[in-house]
């Protein structure tokens, strides 16, 4: 059976101090190892699946023979710029469908890239999770540019108005990967999910990962308050 460490055993990961030089001095240290996520953007390339993180938010999705598309209604210009590159790293093509007051239309084109997500999302025309849904840093992020809002209570990922039978599941995706969330009603500014707690917030900005170029500091998961 493998020794336990004792109780003066360094951390895994801890700095290390080098060795002693000869005017008594120490070497500079060792900076600590940078321990990635499981669940976050760094550890797997991006895919098209990552794209159910639109889909757990207000992203549509729209069957035609062996063939879909995804649209989603946005409120800022720099969420536009954001999702056609986060799609265009996964080899889908998107376009900027208009602005109407302050609303933008983001669409991709039909692909058979997404056939795979429209059977598994769309019951007739009605969208809901698949059974073995879950979440990961990569789709976090596509649904944190296309509906996630900071607020003084905590953060905000947005949800599909009628897509009702999403958010049970949804929910209990984020809680899974710590990060239990309100549902937030029509009422309260919803539907929503709003994530609160600093250690949450801490969480969800690992998740996330860096804030894309395009998108303002202030809105970004992690960003100053």
């Amino acid at each position: 059976m493998p020794e336990r460490p004792g109780p003066d055993a360094e951390p895994a990961g801890a700095a290390r101090e080098g060795p002693e030089r000869p005017d008594g001095a120490r070497s500079p240290t060792t900076p600590p190892v940078r321990q990635l996520s499981l669940f976050g953007v760094e550890a797997a390339d991006p895919s098209v699946g990552d794209l159910a993180g639109l889909l757990a938010g207000p992203g549509e999705l729209v069957r035609m023979g062996g063939t879909a598309r995804i649209t989603m209604v946005v409120d800022a210009a720099w969420r536009v710029h954001v999702l056609v590159a986060e799609l265009a790293r996964r080899g889908l093509t998107a376009s900027w469908l208009g602005r109407v007051a302050e609303q933008h239309g983001v669409q991709t084109s039909y692909s058979t890239l997404l056939a795979p997500l429209a059977a598994g999302w769309l019951r007739g025309t009605v969208k809901r999770p698949p059974g073995n849904f879950f979440l990961t840093g990569p789709r976090l992020r596509l649904w944190a540019a296309a509906a996630g809002t900071p607020e003084p209570l905590g953060f905000v990922l947005r949800l599909g108005a009628a897509d009702e039978a999403c958010w049970e599941p949804v929910g209990a995706a984020l809680a899974a990967i710590g990060l239990p969330a309100v549902l937030l009603d029509t009422g309260a500014g919803g539907p929503a999910y709003r994530i609160t707690g600093r250690r949450r917030l801490a969480r969800l900005a690992e998740l996330v990962g860096d804030r894309p170029p395009t998108a303002p500091p202030s809105q970004w998961p992690g960003g100053p308050a």
